[in-house]
């Protein structure tokens, strides 16, 4: 099915609500609190995100690396700030390399860490990354555990010196329940907070149905796609 390509109406109106509310949830925390958000674009139409940066939006994020690249390639003219976010492959780290995104925040295990580095070197590349999190503790997401986080975070810092470490990011907890969503964003910036001393400077939590808990929790950095891209 082809994507939808919504009115630059719609776009702006929705890109406005998300702002306020990210305005709103920023400012209870403090004044001085800054929140950046990244538009993850995997459901949506390229001529989308080209108007998105039209409305000023320069950040955003795709979920696998062969879309990554694709729009990459299809929007090379405008000057975007590429992420990849989600699940990275092993098989797919040079062709992630060759994209040179921005931001690479699902960094989930000391072993792709190993991987990563090792095709950063013989490319004579870094790559700038987020370590995740699995502060839920849920199977079905990928992580380090909230226990080791920390003394993974500084072991890939020490061994493997292509990957510039900046931060953490975390998936909130899959439940109705915002207690045990609020804990899980909680967690994560606990860690975040320990490891500010080794340079950490970004906590990414937080997407459409749950970013204004996560910027309660201390987040400096929400993935919000399902909520920009909504024709009502």
């Amino acid at each position: 099915m082809a994507e939808k390509i919504l009115s630059r109406e719609v776009l702006a109106r929705n890109l406005d609500a998300v702002i306020q509310r990210i305005e709103a949830a920023r400012i209870k925390v403090d004044e001085h609190h800054i929140v950046k958000m990244v538009v993850v674009s995997k459901y949506t139409a390229v001529e989308n995100i080209a108007t998105l940066y039209d409305l000023g939006q320069r950040a955003f994020g795709e979920n696998q690396v062969q879309q990554l690249a694709e729009r990459m390639e299809a929007l090379e003219d405008l000057p975007l700030e590429w992420h990849m976010i989600g699940r990275l492959q092993k098989n797919k780290i040079n062709k992630l390399i060759d994209c040179d995104p921005f931001l690479l925040q699902s960094l989930d295990s000391l072993e792709l860490a190993e991987a990563l580095d090792k095709r950063l070197e013989a490319k004579g590349k870094t790559m700038e990354c987020l370590l995740q999190i699995n502060s839920a503790r849920e199977a079905t997401k990928a992580g380090v555990d909230p226990e080791t986080a920390v003394a993974t975070y500084r072991e890939i810092a020490e061994r493997f010196p292509r990957i510039d470490l900046r931060g953490v990011m975390t998936i909130g907890a899959h439940t109705e329940d915002q207690e045990i969503v609020r804990r899980s964003f909680e967690t994560t910036r606990r860690i975040f907070d320990d490891l500010q001393s080794d340079g950490a400077e970004i906590c990414s939590m937080g997407m459409s149905g749950d970013f204004e808990l996560a910027i309660e929790c201390g987040s400096t950095m929400v993935r919000i796609g399902s909520a920009l891209f909504r024709d009502a």
